[in-house]
């Protein structure tokens, strides 16, 4: 079956971390423009690193295209690693900020 390989469980990773941050951290993260902006600033170290790698005309990582959608943009770039990226940066921007709300409300308990 194609794109289940790569793509399934990148799209099962984003959906993890937004149920992750709604249902159960309820952070706030995603109404924060400082993190809208984090975002951008990583993609937009990802495309060139990630469009290097993978270029079809001299790829350094290869992937079986059968375990992926087949969309890549750009530069080359499988949508599957933006899934994987965002999923993995949110997730530790998510830990991160439940980690400085917990420790705002032990100083403002002591």
């Amino acid at each position: 079956m194609t794109g289940l390989g790569y793509t399934l469980p990148a799209v099962l990773a984003v959906v993890a971390v937004c149920v992750w941050e709604v249902a159960v951290l309820r952070t706030g993260l995603f109404r924060r423009p400082a993190y809208w902006l984090s975002m951008a600033i990583v993609t937009g170290f990802q495309v060139p690193v990630d469009g290097w790698l993978t270029k079809l005309s001299a790829p350094i990582v290869l992937y079986d295209e059968h375990h992926t959608s087949g969309i890549r943009f750009p530069f080359d770039i499988p949508v599957e690693d933006f899934l994987f990226g965002w999923a993995l940066v949110t997730a530790v921007l998510l830990l991160w900020e439940r980690q400085r709300l917990s420790d705002r409300r032990e100083e403002d308990a002591a």
